[in-house]
């Protein structure tokens, strides 16, 4: 649980949900103990809808949010004042809610219309125009704490959890290699093998949620009154695509790994050994960050050299060079990945 909690992007959803859950209740309590507005709900209502994880987010979607929370208001006292209260009111107050669901700016926020259209009418029986205001008025409430709530007390710049997504990538894939080396030398059979090549998938999925928090991290300097220095998500978006070239190398590591113990092949003990420790090296050095990995190359080229002195047969070449090659290429990837300004500063 510790782990868990600890990532970024798990606790980047913790950090959203309770930023909604802020802005939720301070709207409710300032528009029905406060104020006491007719259908106060209204307010936390829109404060959910307008809340997002950055403020740029929060003023450019809950913009549209608060639009379509406005027009239901507007439609579902527009509908009452013209048929009344009533099956048939209800009907063509959600027919006409639904149809603006397609138009403009509202189409991404369009069962919005229609879900406060529903509440409106079905949960107040005051026609009046003061009612009307008093729902605008619990409207604007819900903007302007999800604001207050999100620009003030918490709206980090998020370079730094993209970061330590990168890290804890990074660390992933040295784990993983390590367990490889591992289940070589114990002679893993294809069920192992073919986990190796889930896990990688598992780094993919992980390799999203970075990729989403460097957007968060550009995304939360726009408009952001805490920002102090220039958000560095365009080096970022680079270290991010090197990680995804290095996954795809492990993953074609494990494919011929586990196709090979699929076959039950036996290799020569003069790849084996020398292979498996190149393995569990780089899989060490790649899950300390302050461990060089760029002289692991001149492992890789001298175990190919020896290997073309040691008259191997030929029908070998194909698994052991292409072994080789992916590995010296994950060196160099994480080698540039580990030097990078963002994930080792100064």
């Amino acid at each position: 649980m510790r782990r868990w909690l600890s990532r970024p992007d798990v606790r980047s959803d913790l950090l959203q949900v309770l930023k909604s859950v802020l802005a939720a209740v301070a709207a409710w309590l300032v528009a029905d103990a406060l104020l006491d507005l007719d259908q106060a709900f209204l307010a936390p209502w829109t404060a959910l809808l307008t809340v997002h994880a950055t403020v740029y987010r929060t003023v450019s979607r809950g913009t549209q949010a608060v639009l379509a929370t406005s027009v239901g208001v507007v439609l579902a006292f527009a509908a009452v004042q013209v048929g009344g209260h009533g099956t048939l009111t209800l009907a063509l107050a959600l027919l006409l809610a639904m149809g603006f669901a397609r138009v403009g700016l509202l189409r991404h926020e369009g069962i919005t219309v229609a879900t406060t259209v529903l509440f409106v009418i079905t949960a107040s029986t005051d026609t009046s125009w003061s009612g009307l205001a008093d729902r605008l008025a619990a409207t604007a409430i819900g903007v302007v704490l999800a604001l207050v709530v999100n620009t003030v007390l918490a709206a980090p710049l998020r370079d730094q959890s993209a970061r330590q997504q990168v890290e804890e990538i990074d660390r992933g894939l040295g784990r993983l290699l390590r367990d490889m080396a591992a289940g070589l030398r114990d002679r893993a059979d294809d069920a192992p093998t073919g986990d190796w090549v889930d896990r990688t998938r598992t780094l993919d999925r992980r390799l999203d949620s970075a990729w989403r928090l460097v957007y968060e991290a550009q995304e939360s300097t726009w408009g952001n009154p805490r920002r102090r220095r220039a958000s560095s998500s365009e080096e970022l978006s680079r270290v991010l695509g090197r990680l995804e070239e290095g996954i795809a190398q492990v993953r074609g590591i494990s494919r011929l790994v586990h196709e090979s113990a699929v076959e039950a092949e036996e290799w020569d003990r003069s790849f084996r050994e020398p292979f498996i420790e190149l393995l569990d090296e780089l899989g060490q050095r790649i899950e300390d960050p302050e461990a060089d990995v760029k002289e692991l190359s001149s492992w890789a080229d001298r175990l190919a050299s020896d290997l073309s002195d040691g008259g191997l047969p030929d029908r070998r070449w194909p698994l052991y060079g292409g072994l080789i090659e992916m590995t010296r290429a994950v060196i160099i990837i994480v080698d540039d990945v580990a030097t990078s300004e963002v994930v080792r500063p100064g």
